[in-house]
């Protein structure tokens, strides 16, 4: 399978700086990369581990990146080469996708038990990511320039690792920048890129190709349902773009963020200082509630998990209380009965000792007497524009009530 457009084809180790510069083809010569300093960077190991730190913050919910920093390691220890590439560097004709694990909640129990039953084999995470970007790249008989990371979380260790096990670069970028439950909730279908054609990998190695699809709801319903059908866990391509695509499809420079939460958490640690704090400066973020969890009520179901979690007030917050609702990650939190942050603007959950998210339990879940102190930061202008609030806000998960910018609900 060919895997990458020719101006990658020569980049290795040396190329600190450089890259395809913007509005460029994949047939510009490589000594023209030189030309362009700046626009990759080959990351060292600590620049990863704050970046996958960093991206469990910005995923609003819990998120353990220890397996993730691992697995990082030791592809490092393995000769593995990181690179993180600028969006405007991506040729007008290259191709770049994201990759996403699909799953959750609900998956049917008795599909699980008769593959058992039949000895089927089951494909690592690792092997379905790499076979579903290869049955993308046939199926559009085109190489893949770079992968974009498609949601905070697991899914960044995702576009690093197969992007280095590829031999492509990762985008600074995002196409949401933050973690999500559903498909279509995308900067890119906000803007009317569509995810098809969409590849789709199961655990025993079934290849579905959805070509054309209605809207992004319907790719959701389709690869959703092919993952409850499926143990609940399935891989999929996402939002195929162009270099030209990039400009409207992408939050630039959400990588470089994950990655300035995560040392800024570390070094306030280090330093003696509250990483909260620190993190609430360089967020342009509000600290909403610290507290412990009293009740967190989870249920699965569709392919979603759904939460209702209840907090006592600790420190500053003694005798106050706070609810969240979870659809997969904080979408709705009240503070004393009073709307205090609602998606589409992000709602962290974190460890006030480390800054670091929680780990919670399952999608979303947090566990009773854990410590958590909750931070909002103001969504991108994205996903506060009409479409965007219509994909995300709180009317679209069944509430009566319109959203409100977290800068509002904070002014008193």
């Amino acid at each position: 399978m060919r895997l990458i457009a020719k101006c990658w084809a020569a980049i290795g180790a040396a190329a600190l700086i450089g890259g395809c510069a913007g509005n460029m083809t994949a047939e510009t010569p490589l000594d023209t990369l030189a030309e362009a300093p700046g626009t990759i960077r080959i990351l060292q190991e600590q620049e990863l581990v704050d970046i996958l730190v960093g991206s469990c913050i910005q995923s609003t919910r819990n998120c353990d990146p220890s397996a993730s920093i691992e697995q990082v390691k030791a592809a490092l220890a393995d000769g593995a080469l990181f690179r993180l590439l600028v969006p405007q560097a991506v040729p007008d004709d290259g191709v770049v996708v994201a990759v996403q694990g699909i799953g959750g909640g609900g998956p049917w129990q008795h599909v699980i038990d008769r593959t058992a039953e039949q000895g089927l084999s089951r494909m690592d995470d690792a092997a379905m990511e790499q076979a579903v970007v290869e049955l993308f790249a046939d199926h559009i008989g085109k190489d893949v320039t770079a992968l974009v990371r498609s949601e905070a979380a697991g899914a960044t260790a995702t576009a690093l690792l197969l992007g280095a096990k590829l031999g492509i670069p990762t985008l600074d970028a995002g196409i949401t920048g933050r973690a999500v439950p559903e498909v279509q909730q995308s900067i890119p279908w906000i803007n009317e890129i569509a995810s098809v054609p969409t590849a789709v990998i199961t655990p025993w190695g079934d290849q579905i190709i959805i070509r054309h699809a209605v809207d992004e709801y319907r790719v959701e319903d389709l690869t959703r349902a092919i993952a409850v059908a499926s143990g609940g866990d399935a891989f999929i391509t996402m939002t195929p773009m162009s270099g030209t695509d990039l400009e409207r499809g992408v939050l630039a420079g959400n990588i470089s963020e994950a990655e300035a939460y995560g040392r800024t958490v570390r070094e306030a640690v280090d330093a003696g200082r509250d990483p909260i704090a620190a993190l609430v400066e360089i967020s342009g973020g509000y600290r909403l509630f610290e507290g412990v969890v009293t009740s967190s009520e989870e249920h699965g179901e569709r392919g979603f998990n759904w939460v209702e979690a209840e907090f006592a007030g600790t420190g500053a917050y003694e005798g106050e209380t706070y609810r969240v609702y979870v659809k997969n990650e904080n979408i709705v939190g009240w503070r004393n009965g009073e709307l205090d942050a609602v998606s589409p603007d992000y709602i962290y959950n974190l460890d006030p000792a480390t800054g670091q998210s929680t780990l919670g339990v399952g999608y979303g879940g947090y566990v009773v007497g854990e410590h958590v102190v909750f931070v909002g930061v103001p969504a991108p202008a994205p996903w506060r524009s009409e479409r965007g609030i219509d994909l995300i806000g709180p009317r679209h998960f069944g509430f009566d009530f319109d959203y409100v910018p977290l800068e509002e609900l904070q002014a008193d």
